[in-house]
């Protein structure tokens, strides 16, 4: 008798299974998969009752993702979230709380600030660690060889899309954003052909008219190059090329600041690319 291979033992092995698996399991249990893998901090010191909750699913589905993957039981998948963040997480918790004790010698906006430097600081080492050098690559050429690159990042990906469109016309390369003034996306869109690149921003909750043209234009031949948040977001299903980027947060504020990071290294890698002799 074969034995089943014994489960993933780390976060980064279990992300890859779920990954590989999304496109075969039940609807339900690709909706608790997608929201583990976008809220790693809850399904690490989260319940079963208040994880379901939020995520809109019933307890016994955690269960059987857990089981699906390869574990006795959900708390045995739990504690590969735990590993993976249990340190980051406590040090964190710790300083802000450390923070909030010393409330009456710093103002609250100190505090705030701390937070937000705190929530940064994770969210770039976060990219840092997990930021595939060869994924990298790969989007900075395709990126390069586009006649034209059409930037489309909406709501609160408007900020990325439009810093990269600024820098990329200081810099000589021939880009459009995408803004939807006036409801003309679409007619933004107009000249795009297979020559050039759609590069769309978007985190959940996604931002359904970035998402509508991003597979618009795939449907056109147009390469698409995604930046977002997960394996299931539908950007990373439409797009030839993705790089995932996780923001933590600090009171339910989100931070930004990984993902202009890899902005600003994309813009000029990208310049850098096209001046380099082949």
């Amino acid at each position: 008798m074969i034995r089943p291979p014994p489960p993933p033992r780390d976060f980064a092995a279990l992300k890859a299974l779920i990954t590989e698996r999304a496109a075969s399991l039940p609807k339900r249990l690709t909706q608790i998969a997608s929201f583990a893998l976008e809220n790693p901090d809850e399904i690490a010191f989260g319940t079963v009752s208040s994880i379901a909750e939020q995520a809109d699913v019933q307890p016994s589905t955690l269960v059987r993702l857990a089981q699906a993957m390869g574990y006795q039981g959900f708390s045995d998948m739990q504690e590969i979230f735990r590993s993976r963040l249990r340190d980051r997480i406590l040090n964190y918790g710790e300083r802000l709380e450390q923070l909030r004790a010393h409330a009456r010698d710093t103002s609250k906006s100190n505090v705030i600030f701390h937070g937000f430097c705190e929530a940064s600081a994770r969210s770039i080492a976060a990219l840092e660690e997990r930021l595939k050098p060869d994924d990298l690559d790969r989007v900075v050429e395709t990126l390069a060889d586009a006649e034209t690159i059409y930037l489309i990042g909406l709501r609160r990906s408007f900020p990325i899309a439009s810093y990269m469109a600024y820098a990329f016309g200081k810099l000589g390369v021939r880009a459009m954003l995408v803004d939807a003034v006036g409801g003309l996306a679409a007619e933004q869109l107009t000249f795009a052909g297979p020559k050039d690149v759609v590069l769309a921003v978007s985190f959940a909750p996604y931002a359904s008219e970035t998402v509508s043209l991003a597979r618009g234009a795939a449907q056109k031949s147009i390469p698409v190059v995604a930046i977002t948040d997960s394996p299931f977001s539908p950007l990373a299903q439409i797009a030839g090329l993705w790089i995932e980027v996780s923001e933590a947060n600090f009171e339910g504020f989100r931070s930004m600041a990984a993902t202009l990071t890899l902005a600003m290294t994309m813009t000029v890698a990208v310049a850098e690319r096209r001046q380099t002799p082949a």
